[in-house]
């Protein structure tokens, strides 16, 4: 069968019949890519009719509580713990904590936990895990990238937690693209939202960032997750923000300050004394300038 050509935006996910210089929809220039389309039918239903509940049945479930990720400071970000069913994006650039700061989220569940590293290897990951503290017989580690085969791991281990590192590596073979594509960051992020949902499976997906600071690939894929997480810091300073862009089940006002050291990520209890540390001492006073504007 004959492939079907369109031509992808980056910036606002969507698709246009002919490449322009400058998107139609967004009008932002040099984004759109080609994308082939098979024509053969992908999507499929199980056959098994989804029942409707009543909203006392939903709000009773125990699973509609909040889980603690053990680490206050990240609990407050996401609004109070984390929600079973929920897609989170986790952004930011190389080398800033992400990995380290999903790694030590794991050991506060108290079921299983599959941990999918396409950019490292297993033993990559556990070094660190063990570098960093991590103890938990729950952690089930996999180098996979068969967008597929990740799928069929979660239908068989039903994991509590997920965590895809990166989302850039995740690969579907149907499509004729490069992993890190925008087609396949769009296809791969539309398959684990299905998989979220409908099986109440918490997944928090790494993502990395433009040279301009936003999250790699198209727009569509911070609109269809739940929560977009930005993990900030400098090269010159051990201190990082997380700060939340957007979270369906709670504020984006509120910001987690964290300390990257040798043991992982540090919570600071005390930003302003973390911040004011480098002041001269033989000067009376001290001015602060927010040099960052944010929400």
């Amino acid at each position: 069968m004959k492939s079907k050509t369109v031509y992808l935006c980056s910036a606002c996910g969507d698709d246009h019949p002919k490449w322009n210089g400058q998107c139609p929809s967004c009008n932002e220039w040099g984004t759109l890519s080609e994308y082939k389309v098979s024509n053969k039918k992908k999507f499929q239903k199980n056959g098994i009719k989804k029942d409707s509940q009543t909203l006392e049945d939903i709000l009773i479930k125990d699973e509609s509580k909040r889980l603690s990720v053990g680490i206050p400071e990240m609990d407050r970000v996401l609004g109070g713990g984390l929600l079973s069913g929920t897609l989170i994006l986790l952004g930011g650039n190389p080398g800033i904590g992400k990995s380290t700061l999903a790694l030590q989220i794991l050991p506060a569940f108290d079921e299983s936990v599959l941990y999918i590293s396409a950019e490292e290897s297993e033993q990559q990951v556990a070094l660190r895990a063990k570098r960093i503290g991590i103890k938990t017989d729950n952690l089930h580690l996999s180098g996979e990238n068969d967008l597929d085969v990740i799928i069929t791991e979660i239908d068989y281990l039903k994991p509590q937690l997920v965590v895809i590192d990166s989302i850039q590596t995740i690969m579907n073979f149907e499509l004729d693209s490069l992993p890190g594509s925008p087609s396949q960051i769009r296809d791969c992020g539309q398959k684990l939202l299905e998989v979220c949902k409908q099986n109440n499976i918490a997944i928090l997906i790494v993502g990395h960032i433009t040279k301009e600071g936003n999250i790699a690939g198209p727009k569509m894929l911070e609109h269809m997750v739940d929560t977009v997480l930005y993990l900030e810091g400098e090269n010159r300073y051990d201190h990082r923000i997380l700060r939340s862009i957007k979270n369906r089940f709670g504020a984006t006002f509120e910001v987690g300050i964290f300390s990257m050291g040798e043991n992982g990520m540090a919570e600071v209890k005390n930003p302003s004394e973390m911040f004011l540390e480098e002041r001269s001492l033989n000067i009376p006073g001290a001015c602060i300038y927010p040099s960052l504007e944010g929400t």
